[in-house]
């Protein structure tokens, strides 16, 4: 049991120390490395957040195009207004499609040849789309690559500085040690705390971000299936009407 008398001391001794006293001591390659490390965590938690807001839009936006696809007895003869100002990654399916489908103009080229352009407009829309979705994913795992090797440099350094002042100054004790090591080892501290939260959001983005993408590539693949058998079941091919 800790006496009245030795409660004062501990406090005190508690008090003195903390995160700010830690950032004091450090030197100065320490204290732009905190503050650098600080910087990459809020860009950190903003990339992750906007990401995953991006995600929840975009997957809204296919949710109610597959639902109107879903309800429409045809594909290439859609309400124009309705795909061409319909938003997210299968909207933009569709437009390649239905517009690689009417390149050719009727009677100039066989069913065949216009679902053949219909495929390679798909394939190259799943690339956009592709690119789109792993948006951002880069800086986010250089984030969470580099922190862990900006703390240890930081630590390495301070430590290096603690000890060389030590023997400029003659003198070994804990006393004269303990604030530069308490100071280099904050930006280890500082480099687990980016590195930790990101980590775990970068894994759990780039799952979803790989789902994502197979559902475009499903998505694609049923599109294209669709459109050549609505191409080979109707007698003509007129194009949708502009209105």
């Amino acid at each position: 049991m800790i006496s009245g008398t030795g409660v004062l001391p501990l406090l005190a001794a508690l008090g003195g120390s903390g995160v700010w006293t830690y950032f004091q001591h450090s030197n100065l390659a320490g204290k732009c490395i905190v503050v650098a490390l600080l910087f990459f965590s809020l860009l950190a938690w903003t990339v992750m957040i906007g990401k995953y807001l991006e995600l929840s839009r975009l997957r809204e936006f296919n949710r109610i195009l597959e639902k109107r696809l879903g309800e429409s007895l045809t594909a290439l003869h859609m309400e124009r207004p309705f795909w061409q100002d319909a938003r997210g990654p299968y909207a933009d399916l569709m437009r390649s499609a239905v517009h690689a489908y009417y390149r050719i103009e009727s009677g100039r080229g066989s069913k065949t040849a216009r679902i053949g352009h219909v495929e390679n407009a798909l394939q190259r829309a799943v690339a956009r789309v592709a690119i789109t979705y792993e948006g951002k994913m880069v800086l986010l795992g250089s984030i969470v690559t580099g922190a862990p090797f900006l703390g240890l440099l930081g630590t390495v350094w301070g430590v290096m500085d603690a000890f060389g002042s030590i023997a400029l100054k003659n003198t070994a004790s804990i006393q004269s040690l303990a604030p530069g090591v308490s100071g280099a080892l904050l930006t280890t501290v500082a480099a687990l705390l980016v590195a930790i939260p990101s980590v775990f959001g970068y894994n759990y983005l780039l799952t979803q971000t790989k789902i994502a993408i197979t559902e475009v590539e499903n998505f694609a693949s049923s599109l294209a299936d669709r459109i050549e058998i609505e191409a080979f079941d109707e007698e003509s091919d007129p194009e949708p009407d502009e209105d």
